[in-house]
């Protein structure tokens, strides 16, 4: 098969490997679909790796091989895939949240095979059917950005009548715009791109700011706002300057939930313990979730797949991660 390996160091090769064979838990899977994330650039900008590894960990595809102790009706069937692996034992496995698993995680692409292939063998336990109506793309978006940001959303208890600031409008960002408007809630979408403020706006954001147009980004939202500030904000950028805003923006009560890697925020506790604001980080979504959120999707006519601008081959792996560093464009995936 051909697959994408990545050696670190912005370093990277398509290359022809053998075809995976399921071990007796595990299915193998031709990808249709595999989503390119921001996160993927963490492990190619990297420093090299001393296993190169097959990238990607947003997958969708057919089930062609099953294992020994798998039921052979998986063999033919639309899936979609949770990207972490774990022992499958401890409580945070059995209840679907394998990234947390006590016994340590696995996760495609970085410690496992990832999905930037024609083929993947992944374990039965992480493999979900993909409900009647969902695309391939829609479904790889789920198993990572977009279910991200339904994972946040969910963590942050969004109702319709929040009024919701999403910083960045990235594709994590603007997934997150997207579900939110869906879900009934007011969307502040905050970006220092006017072409990503303008697909927000596309994607169903109330209003959008420009945080480097504007003198205070508190000020601005509270501007729109009545003065108040918003009862839900989720930082999405990874940018320390937006982490620290998703909590100044806070009316009472308030609730601030941080995804995007690699901030730091520093504050004084007692401007915010005197506003009983809440603050909470949340890591990617359960199996479970994952599920709830691609029937969601189905169910409410959501249009996933208009996040994706940019679909490639295997064979251009090189421009398409040349163009993904850059950071410029919407969200890319990997098509047959």
């Amino acid at each position: 098969m051909q697959a994408i390996v990545f050696y670190g160091e912005r370093e990277l090769n398509v290359e022809t490997l053998d075809d995976p064979v399921p071990g007796q838990d595990q299915v193998v899977i031709e990808i249709k679909a595999s989503g390119m994330c921001g996160s993927d650039l963490h492990t190619f900008r990297g420093p090299r790796l001393q296993v190169p590894t097959i990238a990607g960990h947003e997958p969708a595809g057919v089930v062609v091989a099953s294992g020994s102790q798998v039921s052979g009706e998986w063999v033919g069937r639309p899936v979609m895939v949770h990207h972490y692996f774990g022992c499958g034992r401890c409580d945070q496995c059995r209840t679907g949240w394998t990234q947390m698993c006590r016994n340590g995680a696995t996760a495609m692409g970085a410690t496992a095979p990832g999905s930037h292939a024609q083929y993947v063998s992944v374990p039965i336990s992480a493999v979900l059917p993909m409900p009647e109506g969902l695309t391939y793309l829609a479904a790889a978006a789920i198993s990572c950005g977009t279910g991200t940001a339904w994972g946040a959303l969910k963590r942050l208890q969004l109702r319709g009548d929040d009024t919701i600031a999403v910083f960045g409008q990235g594709p994590v960002g603007l997934a997150a715009t997207q579900l939110a408007s869906a879900l009934g809630a007011r969307v502040i979408a905050l970006d220092i791109s006017p072409a990503r403020l303008e697909r927000a706006r596309a994607f169903g954001a109330w209003e959008t700011l420009n945080p480097a147009e504007i003198d205070s980004v508190p000020e601005g939202v509270r501007d729109l706002t009545g003065g108040r500030g918003v009862s839900k904000s989720l930082e999405t950028s990874g940018a320390s300057s937006a982490a620290q805003a998703a909590l100044q923006v806070l009316d009472l009560w308030g609730v601030a939930c941080w995804v995007g890697v690699g901030s730091t925020i520093h504050f004084d506790l007692t401007e915010h313990l005197y506003k009983q604001v809440t603050g909470v980080p949340s890591w990617t979504l359960s199996v479970q979730a994952m599920d709830e959120c691609a029937n969601y999707v189905v169910q409410r006519g959501i249009d996933v797949d208009a996040l994706f601008t940019d679909r490639w081959r295997l064979e251009e792996a090189v421009p398409a991660y040349e163009l993904s560093e850059k950071q410029t464009s919407g969200k890319g995936a990997f098509t047959p």
